[in-house]
């Protein structure tokens, strides 16, 4: 039976439903995947595996969160600022109006810290961000990136994100081998990433070894310094030379580290006002709040706070070295406020750590299962960990602390 005139089978109404509905015909065609028309190559993009939150872990493990430690992700321990929380406070209650779109008095700040202009900076939601508006404005499908082996990986998923490919040069003793990525790059190459200090593994570059790079790294490649831990650096070496010679060169440095504001999500990139303006034009509008730019702009000013951060990371980076030396377990020197250290099956340290409530980085993620990186804490935390970790019946098997016990996800 059909509708007279439509050729259509009558709408089927059941019992008690106002609206009527027709069947689907069988021949229907399943829906198309949306992976047809997405860039393929995000099938091979891998989301960044960030820390493992103190909430995660008190909701399924069933502590308190005021008992557990956070030593997985290079945060402050001292937190932010006092200077930097009374300007937050302060702005908070301007939260109704839009933040200054292009952060004038913290990029003049930034700008006087540093011995360069405010055309010189441009702000980012994290220092992460700007590596993003790099990619957008110099990857196209079929363009490489060179880094070392072992660096962070936000590098390889922001290539991948726009299509390009990462050559990773092998990194011995966790180093950068800049001779080696030197070596690596081709007509093809865009960019170049270079962490100092780096991370995962704390090593550093030294200026002779940076100077010797650049003298060979063709003008039209984009170098990008990522000194995310430059401030607990007593004699760092000097990117910013570059950026003054007018090099086609980005240097990336964060408030998440030293000054305790991770949560805020700021950060800045410097370089020659030419680049600048061409990642001005990647960036949305308002990427930088206005509490992170409150925040930074107090924070940059406290040079005590920053001076306390970094004696408090000295002292429990030299004083975990020596404990770790102590245990026969091998771990790289930092230069930053984490250390990476073999522990044997990183995955089950890992989890056995978290069940005693201390949250630290297995490191997986960068090929590099029998090791995990922690972070610098107070000197407490630090004990607490490391009582924790010698409690492990055997650090080069250490699935049999889990004897028994589920992994977490």
């Amino acid at each position: 039976m059909t509708v007279s005139g439509t050729g259509d089978p009558p709408a089927f109404r059941p019992p008690g439903d106002p609206l009527p509905f027709r069947a689907a015909p069988a021949n229907v065609p399943a829906p198309m995947s949306l992976w047809n028309t997405a860039h393929p190559w995000l099938r091979e993009l891998v989301s960044y595996e960030p820390g493992k939150p103190i909430e995660d872990v008190a909701r399924e493990l069933g502590l308190k969160p005021e008992e557990i430690i956070k030593l997985a992700s290079n945060e402050n321990p001292l937190g932010p600022s006092p200077k930097a929380l009374a300007a937050m406070r302060e702005m908070l209650e301007r939260s109704h109006f839009y933040p200054d779109g292009g952060g004038y008095y913290l990029r003049e700040a930034i700008a006087a810290k540093t011995g360069l202009k405010r055309e010189n900076v441009i702000l980012g939601c994290g220092s992460n961000e700007v590596i993003e508006f790099i990619g957008k404005a110099f990857l196209n499908p079929g363009d490489e990136i060179v880094c070392a082996r072992h660096a962070f990986v936000v590098y390889k998923l922001m290539a991948t994100l726009f299509g390009a490919t990462t050559v990773e040069v092998p990194d011995p003793n966790f180093a950068h081998d800049l001779d080696a990525m030197a070596v690596a790059i081709t007509p093809r190459t865009r960019e170049v990433f270079i962490a100092n200090p780096n991370n995962p593994t704390g090593t550093l570059l030294s200026q002779e070894e940076i100077d010797r790079f650049m003298s060979k790294v063709p003008d039209e490649v984009v170098v990008v310094f990522d000194e995310a831990y430059y401030e607990f650096l007593e004699n760092p070496p000097d990117t910013l030379k570059f950026v003054r010679e007018g090099r086609n060169v980005v240097v990336l440095r964060t408030f998440s580290k030293i000054q305790g504001l991770a949560n805020l999500r700021i950060g800045y990139g410097l370089a020659k006002p030419d680049l600048i303006d061409v990642l001005q034009k990647t960036r949305q509008p308002f990427n930088a709040n206005g509490i992170a730019q409150a925040g930074a702009l107090a924070g940059l000013a406290d040079d005590e706070h920053q001076r306390k951060t970094r004696e408090l990371t000295i002292e429990g980076r030299t004083w975990l070295q020596r404990e770790f030396a102590a245990m026969g377990l091998e771990f790289v020197p930092s230069f930053a406020n984490f250390i990476l250290v073999r522990v044997g099956d990183g995955k089950a340290v890992f989890q056995a750590l978290m069940r005693k409530g201390i949250i630290v980085r297995d490191m997986t993620s960068y090929a590099l299962p029998e090791w995990i990186r922690v972070s610098i804490g107070t000197m407490e935390q630090s004990a607490r960990f490391l009582a924790a970790l010698r409690q492990l019946p055997n650090l080069a098997t250490a699935e049999l602390a889990l004897a028994g016990l589920p992994r977490l996800r």
